[in-house]
């Protein structure tokens, strides 16, 4: 029985890895350049991730009017991109590395729920900011599918319970880590100093701990 339990999670792992690899690929395919009077299926996108930042209040629609086009330019501003309410390459760069779309936020709430479930909920958004300080690193891939499903980057992947169905506290701390509370301070990595195996893990420099997990860069 712990044989077939192995194979399945190997089996898994090999699936979402190839999954991941093929997804992130998709994600990276550059969206339309929208405007005001857009309309099609990457305006929901767009006012999804505008609407999980604060940017963007209303209902989600297929159609970029005055609030989008508001959201937009609040965002641009805020990022110091060119105000002009035009989401082209540069907006929709930006926006997809400090942002999720929907589906994506399954995935977050996923990788906290499977690494930090018996953690405390600071705990929880610590481990989602991590994914998200990667996200926007150089050092890691581009895509959030590409983060999560980089091999041997996170226990959860490696042992299956990613696939566990995340409760609400989970969906809720990986919306305020999108949100850009970060209480890891910007690590880029975290670990159970009582069960990890490897030296290089160890040789990272420890900014803080949080419950059972010592976050670092």
């Amino acid at each position: 029985m712990i044989r077939q339990l192995k194979i399945f999670v190997l089996f898994a792992l090999v699936i979402a890895t190839a999954a991941g690899a093929v997804q992130g690929k998709a994600e990276a395919a550059a969206p339309a350049t929208l405007k005001y009077g857009s309309t099609g299926p990457d305006v929901p996108d767009l006012q999804y991730r505008l609407q999980l930042l604060g940017f963007f209040k209303p209902a989600v629609t297929t159609t970029f009017g005055v609030s989008t086009r508001t959201a937009v330019r609040q965002f641009q501003l805020n990022h110091g991109l060119p105000v002009d309410g035009v989401v082209g390459p540069r907006t929709w760069n930006k926006l997809k590395k400090v942002s999720v779309s929907k589906p994506e936020l399954a995935k977050l709430a996923r990788v906290i729920y499977g690494e930090a479930r018996g953690e405390s909920y600071t705990g929880q958004v610590a481990v989602g900011a991590v994914v998200m300080n990667r996200l926007q690193s150089s050092q890691f891939p581009n895509t959030l599918a590409g983060v999560i499903f980089e091999p041997w980057a996170f226990t959860a992947i490696n042992d299956g319970q990613y696939w566990l169905i995340p409760d609400a506290t989970a969906f809720k701390a990986a919306k305020d880590a999108v949100k850009g509370w970060d209480p890891s301070g910007n690590a880029l990595f975290y670990y159970n100093p009582d069960t990890a195996s490897s030296d290089w893990i160890r040789s990272r420099k420890i900014i803080k701990k949080i419950g059972n997990h010592v976050f670092a860069y």
